[in-house]
């Protein structure tokens, strides 16, 4: 993973998936909680990887996979979950 930043992210795919990807959508849009936040990459990994499920194997499927690769999943969690309410629990 490259460790040049892009406009704040951590790098051009994680900009840009969340962008493109997770767009407008929230924590709760995908299930996630300050219960479960420290699972949130997994969750939002998983589903950006169900989206490309669309595309046959071969060369579309291989080229969205090579770019997600370089997703800092975390990134994307870590912002989601930095904007659900503060009244629900935290984090241990």
């Amino acid at each position: 993973m490259s460790n040049d930043k892009y406009n704040g992210w951590t790098n051009y795919a994680t900009w840009r998936v969340n962008l493109e990807l997770v767009g407008d959508m929230n924590a709760e849009n995908f299930g996630i909680t300050r219960e479960n936040a420290y699972h949130a990459h997994e969750i939002i990994k998983e589903y950006v990887e169900q989206a490309t499920d669309e595309y046959p194997d071969g060369f579309v499927k291989d080229y969205c996979m090579a770019f997600l690769s370089d997703v800092d999943w975390r990134d994307i969690a870590r912002h989601l979950v930095d904007e659900l309410p503060e009244d629900s629990s935290t984090v241990e």
